[in-house]
């Protein structure tokens, strides 16, 4: 550290001791984390910031209580830094109910809203999208202020660093990028997996002012700290501060750490932040004598109060193992604020329109983002329109990002927006499944029910348009797979019309698959002032003889084979599931009471299928109800083919469920 430098500010005495006491502070809570990990107190993975803790200890101690931080899987320092006390962050190592996630996050997801602590995240880069979605609800709403982003040198390998840059960038966000460069992802070298090795040019490439500063100075770090924020609240868009600095320890302690020579390690041990602010504040006659004893006494004293009640604080009781899963959805939901008041003739297209418009117009929280939706108009013309009406604020066009744009909707979530996010199709939601599934998923769980994800991702989904493999999957039984996930597959004009307001009300993070054979199919909308039920399946036929059971795509063709079955005498009940998770067992149970036959029809492959969830579910819960075996009416266990006729021949149609419907029919007693 030199004396002089006109980078760095001049500090008052008590300013710098405050420094050295967070330094500390961090240093002794993680040295004593790895006293109980070998002890078996502390479980799983343990990534340790010894060595880092100027760069925390820098930058946050100039961000504001309504700045926001995002972190990484190594973030106990950047969660005791101002932010959360220490007995909840030791409690949460415990895995006790007391910790800042009531124990359900553990080393690597801490988390806690008071303090606008938006957690730690085991997926290298998978914070980078929540931060760039923070600061985007926070410039839509108005508000001032910061989210600092943490992540490690490997992150900027990932597709998300790019991602995420990129839109902070395009949309001038204000989000502080903060690269921790260790030199080592896990066990891998920075110059062995980056071509360019220079991380501030990457930013720089990318739009984003850059610049890198020793991590290993805390007084440094600060000062381009505070540099930075203050352009980020001016409106200059996004800053990334590259930290040069190193981790003492290992990876985590399961790495047995046969990358690095033990001589580089102790020449960067050399550079220790701490004696090296300690000996220049004494050099200045800055640090009195038994000043930095008394401070070390005051937290050993903090850490051991810290440890004795997490040995001291209680397990969550197995009963409430299904708690923070999904928040509770209100008893009672307003219904849709324009709900049409005489029937409308128009096609599903136009009713999945209205319902984006209506949200949009009653709700000002409420922002549409996606590939193509605004200049464009939409790939299936869903929300043409909508930006001429709106404006390019909330009717948002995104790069081809699936995973950046769909996780910075989760972020703006997070933020208290209410977004839309438009997938274009089912198979490009592949790309954005990181951020579904790691993310929107679990969040609320891992975070003791501290932070929900009220968001709602739009995507078409299904095949018969003759585009070939890679734009006629089925998916949405994959995605019905993950505990956290609403999934909802319209396959009425009313649920078209109505399910998006309803979805909306929910706080938990809800997906709805839009089948593209439905877009250009016309009808007679009756208006539904109470809007729709996206809690239950619904009975679009009754019957006493067969229970048909499909949902979204395969409805039409359900309904046209119960019409074709009662020419036949067959009475054939059809239950239209459009709520694929949770699912409503107790409709299905219902139905096969009065039926004792039921044919399944599912567009997804057979193997695996949401069909053989649901037959699994009957033969469980109502075996004896049960008069024939159940029948499955599946597409091909093929990729689907471009040529129509084979097509057609993969998919389930009026024929396969008519003959399905004979055989269980004809199958006795």
């Amino acid at each position: 550290m030199n004396d002089v430098s006109p980078h760095k500010p001049r500090l008052s005495r008590a300013h710098l001791l405050e420094l050295l006491r967070q330094m500390l502070r961090v240093r002794r809570f993680e040295e004593r984390c790895v006293e109980l990990y070998t002890q078996e107190k502390i479980r799983g993975f343990l990534h340790v910031y010894i060595g880092e803790e100027a760069v925390g200890t820098g930058v946050m101690h100039g961000l504001g209580p309504e700045d926001a931080v995002v972190s990484t899987y190594r973030e106990h320092g950047h969660a005791l830094l101002n932010r959360i006390p220490m007995d909840r962050v030791m409690a949460e190592m415990y895995g006790k109910v007391t910790g800042c996630s009531r124990g359900r996050g553990g080393s690597m997801h801490l988390f806690d809203a008071r303090a606008r602590f938006f957690g730690g995240n085991a997926i290298v880069g998978g914070g980078l999208p929540l931060a760039v979605g923070l600061a985007l609800a926070d410039k839509l709403a108005g508000r001032s202020r910061v989210t600092a982003c943490f992540f490690g040198d490997g992150a900027a390998a990932e597709g998300a660093f790019h991602e995420s840059l990129n839109l902070a960038a395009l949309w001038q966000l204000p989000v502080l990028f903060v690269c921790e460069n260790n030199l080592y992802a896990m066990g891998t070298a920075l110059r062995l997996a980056h071509a360019q090795t220079e991380l501030t040019r990457k930013a720089e490439a990318l739009g984003v002012p850059a610049e890198s500063v020793d991590g290993m100075d805390v007084v440094a770090v600060e000062a381009a700290g505070a540099r930075l924020r203050q352009a980020l609240r001016a409106g200059q868009g996004p800053r990334f501060l590259e930290c040069r600095t190193y981790r003492f320890r290992a990876h985590s302690m399961f790495d047995p750490e046969l990358y690095r020579d033990r001589a580089e390690v102790e020449a960067w041990k050399e550079r220790d932040p701490i004696p090296r602010l300690a000996a220049w504040m004494q050099r200045s006659g800055l640090l009195h004598e038994g000043e930095r004893e008394a401070l070390e006494g005051e937290i050993a004293a903090e850490l051991e109060q810290a440890v004795a009640e997490a040995e001291a604080a209680e397990w969550e009781p197995e009963a409430s193992l299904l708690d923070h899963v999904y928040r509770a959805p209100p008893t009672w939901s307003p219904p849709p604020p324009a709900a049409e008041t005489e029937p409308l003739d128009l096609s599903f297209r136009e009713a999945f329109r209205l319902g984006l418009i209506e949200a949009l117009e009653h709700d000002e929280r409420v922002f549409l983002m996606g590939e193509d939706i605004g200049h464009y108009g939409g790939c299936y013309a869903v929300s043409r329109g909508l930006l001429e009406r709106f404006g390019p604020e909330r009717i948002r066009d995104t790069p081809l990002s699936e995973n950046g744009f769909t996780g910075a909707g989760i972020g703006a979530a997070l933020g208290e927006a209410r977004p839309i996010v438009e997938i274009m199709t089912v198979n490009f939601s592949l790309l954005a499944m990181d951020q579904i599934v790691n993310s929107a998923a679990t969040l609320l769980h891992m975070s003791g029910g501290e932070f929900g994800v009220p968001l709602v991702i739009r995507m078409a989904t299904g095949a018969g348009r003759q585009v070939a493999a890679q734009h006629s999957h089925s998916l949405e039984h994959w995605y019905a797979h993950v505990p956290g996930l609403k999934v909802l597959a319209p396959g009425t004009l009313q649920d078209a019309r109505y399910m998006l307001w309803a979805a909306l009300q929910d706080p938990n993070p809800v997906l709805i698959f839009e089948h593209v054979m439905l877009y250009n199919r016309e009808g007679r909308l009756e208006p539904l002032p109470q809007g729709v039920d996206i809690r239950h399946a619904a009975i679009r036929r009754p019957g006493r003889d067969l229970s048909l059971i499909t949902y979204g795509g395969s409805l039409p063709k359900t309904l046209e084979a119960a019409e074709a079955l009662a020419g036949e005498g067959i009475e054939a009940e059809v239950v239209d599931l459009r709520v694929l998770r949770p699912l409503d067992t107790s409709t299905l149970l219902e139905s096969l009471g009065r039926t004792h036959r039921a044919v399944i029809v599912d567009e997804g492959w057979k193997t695996g299928s949401l069909a053989g969830e649901i037959a699994a579910i009957l033969a469980e819960q109502a075996f004896w109800s049960l008069d024939a075996p159940i029948e499955r009416v599946c597409t091909d266990e093929i990729p689907i083919p471009y040529p129509r006729h084979l097509e057609n021949a993969a998919l389930p149609q009026v024929e396969d469920i008519l003959a399905a419907a004979r055989r269980v029919m004809g199958a006795g007693p």
